[in-house]
């Protein structure tokens, strides 16, 4: 089966292609991708995963041609972000 890893800081992004065998759980999948060699600060054990943007578990099976994504922890509030902006509008 063929999966796709995905995952991203601020600075960069990557977006890793990898072949599994029939059966593999998310976890091994994103294993062999390579990602955890690439961004030793993943912590699986804390950090979220799911695939095409629904949150799965790591013993999940994974299915051929997903996105298993790597989501990083939030730093900030966004309620908080969104009060300290400027009135009318986004901020740039």
């Amino acid at each position: 089966m063929k999966i796709g890893v995905a995952y991203a800081t601020a600075q960069r992004s990557v977006w890793l292609d990898v072949e599994i065998d029939e059966g593999a759980t998310v976890r091994q999948a994103i294993e062999k991708s390579g990602v955890l060699t690439q961004f030793p600060d993943i912590d699986l054990g804390q950090q979220k995963v799911g695939t095409f943007g629904k949150l799965v578990e790591l013993d999940s099976p994974a299915e051929d041609g997903s996105r298993i994504e790597i989501y990083r922890p939030i730093v900030c509030d966004p309620k908080t972000v969104r009060r300290k902006r400027p009135e009318g509008g986004a901020q740039e």
